[in-house]
């Protein structure tokens, strides 16, 4: 997979040609859509545009250009490499070719193309030559050596006309003289009462785009320029590719990336890809700080009830990203297990989502059983080691714990994490599988997403004997608690690898790189795949925004691509080709989790960081622990403050944060306090960046592509209480359903949703 078939220096400008080997993309690839290639295991992801497809050879073309590191690896790459991975199809369609039959019998096209944006033209121009629809082609760039695709252009097109600033081939000037002299020598001809094009695509540099839908918007030309060069993630979950069309701001990668060049903002784009000014920001590195890296051991002083874990020193821990909480000794282990009181109903179990037999297990570690506590936990469970350290315990198992009335709950969570880090420990890597269900049948079920309730409906159903296969959109497994959680409170290579790879042992398949809606959709998964049900468990990926003045300004960024940049793409990391730009002084705006966990990475990058909440602390969702562990390691607070607009600087950049001082009133049906601006409160915060942390919605491909599947007017899913969709066969959970929520709540929806599968694949036997 990903072979290298083919590579081409295409001219003296380090612009390259390579037909690489993807099957899924060579299936449904159109033009105008893209991919995401990762040259290596540290490699950035790069966004690239589809340049021709060859369906026989399964393979595709791109083209790029050597402009960093990760385009100067690929460009090392040769013919028999492979590389990491690539991803697709991604984007919408080119418009033309999603036009209806009669439309596109009418048309007369003008394709625009400079620079590296002659590869995207081409795919669309022998589109339209095998369609049968006139089509002229202006190829501009600033000399000769920097051409390219000039006979295969010219072997799809009516007229191919060249034009160079400096006149060495072709004829001298920019392509917008060229258009203009289309358009002067045609009104002299008797078909001046026919429209001389319908419709113009200019894809190239950013001013090249700008000045010819400045010149067709005088001629009346409909305009369609590519935005693909906006992009960073390509899937939408980063936020980092908006775009300002007419009075709405899209995002290039889930909307585009083709838009109307008539109403782009292209003097806000231009500003978005101007490389961050080295004196203001820095690419943060935890290199940057003084190298100590502490591994504290030491345990704290034995608690008179609860046991506390030990805990990294808060100045230490600010400069690196090794977890927090080391967790429980044995010893504190069983000395916390045996102040449960056992009761005869507990609590704990029914307010546990996942419905953990919580005082068995305790009582095992009471006895100092560590291995049969975790064959209990392992009895509901697929996410111990997961769960006990992120779930917000306090609201739901420790929450209702008796000793908690009069005094503090049994650290549940904490012995949770004890026993799956001792099972962990004590497992050799070569152990036999769990045991799994005999099924002669062997029905094939497809998960969807990977995150934490893809993985626990896939353990459930692989240990009922199922086929299951996990299709994953990045290029590894884990979702939301690999691009999102921070390393310092959940470790990838520690905890959650090993966690998957426990599926993997049950005969779970994990296919990463495929993003279901466009790779393939969830009916062809049923008809060309042969599986039986599938669950769609794609998480709530798109970050949103406040839609107050000033949010495209450079420096302004989503919680997701902070935390994506740092988690999945390790960009703190020197050994990594992504790099994180961030100020000395950066506002972090929202009070839940993510916006702590954001917070904490920017200080750890090293930058000054204050969270921005316009309610009371006590009303922060965030985690009491997140919270105490924010302002132990220095992050300030500004609550009661609501941002109204992100102010500029002469360079387009965010300079600082209009805010408006809020006060609490009275409760509201919910039994939560309204709150409303003071007025003549308003007052500046300078700022060098914002990161914007007010949640995440699903990601509309899955819907778009998914005929007859019911959906809720804010995008998520429509299932019922066992996860059934409108759709027979099709179920669904987690924050795909619900909108961003816990890890323990996915996981509960992920368990019910396999018991449901099973019961309708048993039914239909």
């Amino acid at each position: 997979m990903y072979t290298i078939l083919k590579k081409e220096l295409l001219n003296s400008n380090e612009i390259y040609l390579m037909e690489i080997r993807a099957p899924w993309i060579a299936q449904r690839g159109m033009p105008g859509q893209f991919v995401i290639v990762i040259p290596h295991d540290k490699g950035e992801r790069v966004p690239l545009t589809i340049c021709d497809i060859h369906p026989e050879h399964e393979s595709i073309d791109i083209v790029y250009q050597v402009v960093g590191d990760s385009t100067r690896h690929l460009s090392q790459l040769n013919e028999g490499d492979r590389l990491f991975a690539i991803v697709g199809p991604l984007g919408r369609t080119s418009e033309l070719i999603t036009a209806p039959q009669e439309e596109q019998r009418q048309m007369r096209l003008l394709f625009v193309a400079g620079g590296v944006g002659i590869a995207p033209v081409y795919p669309q121009v022998k589109w339209a030559h095998n369609m049968g629809i006139p089509t002229d082609v202006i190829i501009g760039a600033r000399n000769k050596s920097l051409l390219f695709f000039e006979e295969k252009m010219r072997a799809v097109c009516d007229n191919l006309y060249i034009m160079t600033d400096d006149g060495s081939y072709g004829e001298d000037g920019l392509v917008t003289t060229k258009i203009k002299s289309l358009y002067s020598e045609y009104e002299r001809t008797e078909k001046s009462d026919i429209a001389r094009y319908t419709h113009c695509v200019a894809i190239g540099p950013l001013p090249m785009m700008k000045f010819v839908s400045l010149l067709t918007k005088e001629l009346g030309l409909k305009t369609i320029v590519s935005m693909n060069c906006m992009m960073v993630d390509g899937t939408g979950m980063c936020g980092a590719c908006r775009v300002t069309v007419g009075d709405e701001v899209k995002f290039t990668c889930v909307d585009g990336p083709e838009f109307d060049g008539h109403l782009v903002n292209f003097e806000e784009a231009a500003r978005r890809l101007k490389r961050p000014d080295e004196r203001r920001y820095r690419i943060a590195s935890i290199d940057e700080h003084d190298g100590h890296r502490c591994n504290l051991s030491a345990p704290v002083a034995a608690a008179i009830q609860r046991q506390k874990p030990s805990e990294q020193d808060p100045a230490v821990r600010a400069t690196n990203f090794d977890e927090v909480s080391l967790g429980f000794t044995p010893e504190q282990a069983v000395t916390e297990a045996r102040r449960c009181l056992h009761c005869k109903k507990p609590m704990c179990v029914t307010q546990c989502p996942v419905s953990i037999k919580i005082p068995d297990f305790i009582a095992a570690v009471a006895n100092e059983d560590f291995a049969l506590a975790a064959e209990i936990i392992a009895q509901d469970s697929t996410l111990p080691a997961v769960c006990g350290r992120v779930c917000p315990q306090e609201n739901q198992c420790e929450g209702s714990c008796i000793l908690g009335h009069k005094g503090e709950p049994i650290a549940i969570g904490a012995l949770e994490r004890f026993v799956a880090d001792w099972k962990r420990n004590n497992t050799p890597e070569n152990s036999e599988c769990p045991e799994v269900s005999e099924n002669s049948d062997k029905k094939k079920v497809a998960v969807i997403g990977s995150g934490p309730s893809g993985l626990a409906c896939a353990g459930d159903l692989a240990k009922k004997g199922y086929s299951v296969t996990i299709f994953e959109a990045l290029h590894h497994a884990g979702g939301v608690l690999v691009y999102g959680i921070p390393e310092f409170r959940l470790p990838k290579q520690k905890v959650v690898e090993p966690e998957i790879n426990n599926l993997r042992r049950l005969g779970v398949e994990i296919k990463t790189n495929v993003i279901v809606g466009k790779s393939l959709t969830v009916d062809d998964l049923f008809d060309r795949h042969g599986f039986k049900a599938v669950y769609i468990a794609s998480g709530a990926g798109l970050p949103k925004f406040m839609g107050i003045p000033g949010e495209t300004l450079g420096g302004v960024l989503s919680a997701n691509e902070l935390l994506t940049r740092t988690n999945l793409m390790h960009g703190y990391d020197k050994g990594y080709d992504t790099p994180i730009y961030l100020g000395r002084r950066v506002a972090v705006i929202g009070g839940g989790n993510v916006a702590m966990d954001a917070a904490r990475t920017a200080l750890r990058l090293g930058s000054e960081v204050t969270v921005i909440y316009r309610r009371e602390q006590a009303d922060m969702p965030a985690r009491r622990e997140e919270v105490h562990h924010a302002m132990e390691e220095g992050i300030h607070f500004s609550f009661l403050t609501n941002p109204v607009a992100f102010l500029a600087d002469e360079q387009g950049n965010v300079r600082a944060m209009r805010c408006i001082r809020m006060e609490m009133g009275e409760k509201d049906e919910k039994g939560r306090r309204k709150f409303s601006p003071i007025e003549g409160s308003e007052f500046e915060i300078e700022v060098d960046n914002v990161v914007v942390a007010l949640g995440t919605s699903p990601n509309p491909l899955i819907k778009l592509t998914t005929p007859g599947l019911d959906t809720q007017s804010w995008g998520g899913l429509v299932a019922d209480g066992e996860g059934r969709t409108s759709r027979p066969g099709i179920f669904a959970g987690g924050d795909a359903v619900t909108g961003a929520a816990t890890v323990i709540l996915a996981m509960g929806a992920g368990r019910t949703a396999a018991k449901a599968i099973d019961e309708y694949l048993t039914s239909k036997q």
